[in-house]
Parts: C-alpha cells; sequence; structure tokens
C-alpha cells in the first residue's frame, strides 16, 4: 500500500445498482480500495440510499456518499422505491429503466470532478453491470473505467450468455446448450427466470439488460467478487467469453462485528435483535440448527411454504426461518398464520425448535456461530460467500436470476450445496424437504460437505491473506494489480 502522499491526488467512483445485493459488494469494494491505496473514493447513489449509508459511513474529505437526484414517481414507480428490495418483482424491469434517468447528473458530476481546483491525477470510474452505460460517460471524459460484476465467474458468464443469446429461444428441447460453454455443457428451461424464459429480445427486460450487458463488455477491464482458487472454471469461462482482463478480488463480505457491516440494516423491521438470536442458538449443540432464508428480496410462493414447512418438522431439525408473506401477496405485509400448518410456529416455540423471524435476521452472526450446520438459501452469491466463508454447506432453492447457475456451480464443481427445489411454480413435497435436510445435516454425507465448505473456507480467507509478493493472497494481489492500471496508467 501507499502513502497519502503517494496518492492523494488519484480518484475512484464507483456507481453500485439500487438493490442491496449490489450496494454491499460494492461498498465493500470502496472500503478494500480506500484502505488498500489510500486514494479518494466516492460512492454515488440516489438520495434514499445515500441516507442508509450515511448512517454508516459518513463523508470525510477522502471517503465520500454522493447522492443524484432521483424521483421514482416519474417513472411510474412508488414514491419510495429507490432501490429494488422495495418492488416487487413485476416492477424491477422498471427501476432498470429508471436508472437510466440518472445519466445526466452522474455525467454532470463527473466533469465538476474533472474541471475542478482540485480536478484528480488520474481518474476511475467502476460501475455496476446495471449502471454500464457510465462506463461510456467515463470514456467520453478521458477518465479509466471498469466494471463490477457482484456475482461470481460462472453464474455471470451464464447470464450474459443467456440475455445475450437467448439460446433456448431457438429450440423446443426442455436442455439446451450455452455459447460460451463447453459443448457437453446444458441448462434445462427449469434453470430460468420466467422473465428471461419468456424474452423474445424485444420484451422489456431485453430492452435494458442486453444493451447494459453489451457495453460492460466495452470497458477496459472487469472486477468479480470471486477467487481464484474457489471459481477457476468460472474465471476462465468469464475471461474467455469476455475477452476482458478480469480480476478476481473476493470475498467483499461485511466484517462480523464491525457496526458498520449493518450499513444496509438501517429502516429494516428487525425481526430478531441479535443477542437474542445468538442466546437461542447457545442452547443447541454444533452443527444442529438449520438456517433458512430466500434474501432480501425473494419470497416463494403459499403453497411451497406449506410444504416447506411440513418438510422441516418432520425432519426433526432444529431450525431459524427469516420468513415473509408469500410471493401472491404483498411480500412487505403482514405474515398469516393460514400460511404455515396449524399449530407450526406454537410447536416450534414451545420445544425450542424452531424460530422463525420476520423480514430480517442477523444473517453473519447466525452462519458464523458454531450452531449452524446448513443454510437453506436461494443461492444469491451474497449469501454463499458468507455462508462458505463460515464453512456452512447450503441447501439450494434458486428462484431468480444467476441464482440457478451458482447453486449448479456449488453442487457440481465445489460440492457445498444440494438443490432441494428450484424456482416460484414447481411444488416440492415436504418428504422431499425433510429428506435433503436430513441428508446435509447427517454423518455421512452432511460431514463430507461440511468437510468440503471448510476447506472452501480456508481458500476464501487465503485470498485476503495480508503479506509481500507470494505471500499476498491472490485477490489482494489482484486488486492491486488493478489499482495500479486504473490509478497509475500502467498497461494491462
Amino acid at each position: 500500500m501507499g502513502s497519502n502522499s503517494e496518492h492523494d491526488q488519484e480518484h475512484a467512483l464507483l456507481f453500485p445498482f439500487m438493490a442491496q445485493g449490489h450496494i454491499i459488494p460494492f461498498i465493500e469494494l470502496a472500503k478494500l480500495i480506500h484502505h488498500r491505496r489510500r486514494c479518494t473514493v466516492t460512492v454515488v447513489s440516489t438520495p434514499a440510499n445515500v441516507r442508509a449509508l450515511t448512517s454508516s459511513f459518513p463523508s470525510t474529505p477522502t471517503f465520500r456518499l454522493v447522492p443524484l437526484p432521483f424521483d421514482p414517481t416519474h417513472h411510474s414507480l412508488p414514491s419510495t422505491s429507490e432501490s429494488s428490495d422495495t418492488l416487487p418483482t413485476h416492477l424491477f424491469s422498471r427501476l432498470l429503466h429508471a436508472s437510466l434517468s440518472l445519466r445526466p447528473a452522474f455525467s454532470a458530476l463527473l466533469s465538476d470532478i474533472l474541471s475542478s481546483s482540485a480536478a484528480p491525477s488520474r481518474l476511475c470510474v467502476i460501475s455496476d453491470v446495471f449502471t454500464s452505460w457510465a462506463t461510456e460517460v467515463a470514456d467520453a471524459l478521458g477518465a479509466h473505467h471498469a466494471v463490477f460484476t457482484t456475482c461470481g465467474g460462472y453464474g455471470t458468464t451464464a447470464y450474459f450468455s443467456l440475455w445475450q443469446h437467448l439460446p433456448h429461444a431457438r429450440t423446443d428441447a426442455e436442455e439446451f446448450s450455452v455459447p460460451g460453454f463447453p459443448d457437453s455443457f446444458r441448462l434445462r428451461r427449469s434453470q430460468l427466470s420466467s422473465y428471461i424464459r419468456e424474452a423474445d429480445g424485444a420484451d422489456e427486460w431485453s430492452a435494458v439488460l442486453r444493451p447494459a450487458i453489451a457495453t460492460s463488455l466495452e470497458s477496459k477491464s472487469m472486477l468479480c467478487n470471486s477467487v481464484e482458487e474457489v471459481e477457476t472454471t468460472g474465471l476462465r469461462l468469464l475471461r474467455n467469453y469476455t475477452g476482458l482482463c478480469v480480476y478476481a478480488v473476493g470475498p467483499l463480505l461485511p466484517f462480523q462485528g464491525d457496526k458498520k457491516s449493518s450499513y444496509m440494516r438501517a429502516g429494516k423491521a428487525h425481526g430478531i435483535s441479535v443477542d437474542a438470536c445468538l442466546e437461542w442458538l447457545d442452547a443447541h449443540p454444533p452443527n444442529s440448527v438449520l438456517y433458512i432464508s430466500f434474501g432480501s428480496q425473494n419470497t416463494i410462493s403459499a403453497r411451497q411454504m406449506m410444504e416447506l414447512a411440513k418438510g422441516i418438522e418432520a425432519s426433526g431439525k432444529a431450525f431459524i426461518w427469516v420468513i415473509r408473506p408469500p410471493v401472491e401477496f404483498d411480500i412487505g405485509g403482514e405474515f398469516q398464520k393460514e400460511w404455515l400448518p396449524e399449530g407450526f410456529e406454537e410447536r416450534a416455540r414451545q420445544h425450542a425448535r424452531g424460530l422463525l423471524v420476520r423480514d430480517w435476521a442477523p444473517q453473519l452472526e447466525i452462519l458464523s456461530h458454531a450452531s449452524t450446520g446448513a443454510f437453506l438459501s436461494h443461492c444469491g452469491w451474497n449469501s454463499a460467500l458468507e455462508s462458505l466463508s463460515r464453512g456452512v454447506p447450503l441447501i439450494g432453492w434458486p428462484l431468480a436470476s444467476e441464482q440457478f447457475y451458482n447453486s449448479m456451480m456449488l453442487e457440481e464443481e465445489l460440492g457445498v450445496c444440494v438443490e432441494v427445489a428450484r424456482g416460484k411454480e414447481v411444488v416440492v413435497p415436504g418428504e422431499e424437504v425433510e429428506r435433503v435436510v436430513r441428508e446435509v445435516m447427517g454423518e455421512e454425507r452432511g460431514a463430507e460437505m461440511r468437510r468440503r465448505a471448510a476447506g472452501v473456507r480456508g481458500l476464501l480467507e487465503e485470498a485476503m491473506r495480508e503479506g509481500d509478493g507470494e505471500a499476498k493472497g491472490s485477490s489482494l494481489r489482484a486488486i492491486d494489480e488493478f489499482l495500479e492500471v486504473a490509478l497509475s496508467g500502467k498497461s494491462e
């Protein structure tokens, strides 16, 4: 790392898409850049997102949070919706389209930075894939630019290729090949979100995602929230597909116990306090508790919820379940008991076997506790990394986006996941849920999965190891190499 005097005229500007799953790794990347380079770092977003972040990250002269004007109502969105986490699924594409309206304000901000009396000697813009138009603005103003994919290499490659080529639309077969993957590789239609299954290139999702991906591929380079030693195949596929210099700089995760790691929890309805949750976990043996969460903006159907509850109860395993209304209802509304088997919550509470938490739970703290033996997850990339960074194997229930390909890679490549269900339509019987829970938390396959997850944990920790030369972790070497190119003008 350099001193302030070396790099205080350098500036990194980061622009995440407006979603918790994107903002969190972007903030961690911003912190890492600031720590490694001691340069000025600016993160831009909409006013509500900046307010939520400011409570934990007050702006300083070298770490700034800057709001860009945005009125959701101008785009037929609810007045409080400046993040996808507050929107029903059918409005996600509208927010993607609305984010394009930030371009003039972003361009003005960049121009002001470059023309000010304190203009940086070198400026680098790091955009989200979904805000990749920001790299066009940077290029027009002569600034270095890169794209940061908050997903892994495998998931990003599959997502890019599916949207760019729509291979499933060219065949009636259940299985199909995907450009950029080996000829033997096949995906199934059940591994597609409904909006990509129905895409034809002229639909509203294609209209915004295909240009965003194409623009991403025109950037100077790409940062990826992954680790070379964990995703060797996925990162090779990503480099071959994009033709870009890809820097694996993960895992970009909040530190447990760091008060600043709760920056995106502000304003959430806390279903349980950290202390109460840990006290409940303390009363259970090691590796005995199943943690269940479908992420910050996902839920399952009422029928799926009923069968999941039946399967969990039949397994006899203790559990913590972060629960929200089913997908057919208002996800932010009141939870109704009729969505669960009669007496389910009362029986769980009476025998101290289960804890149902409304809306939000301290996920990092739960995954870090010795009592947690498995994580039933939607396999969002942040959640997968959080689980594996604690050595906790997964039960996969992917619901949308690249989650299907994350689940596939975690099971087939790493052996740390068993997929129990897929999507929001198919109802898996409670008996199948029971079988998989028992298997993953058992002493045969479960023990092997825990061993493998512990191995991945070691690789994730090693990637962020401080040191010199080869002793330095691969992800720290990658971020340092990227910053030398982006802020010192060295060639890639």
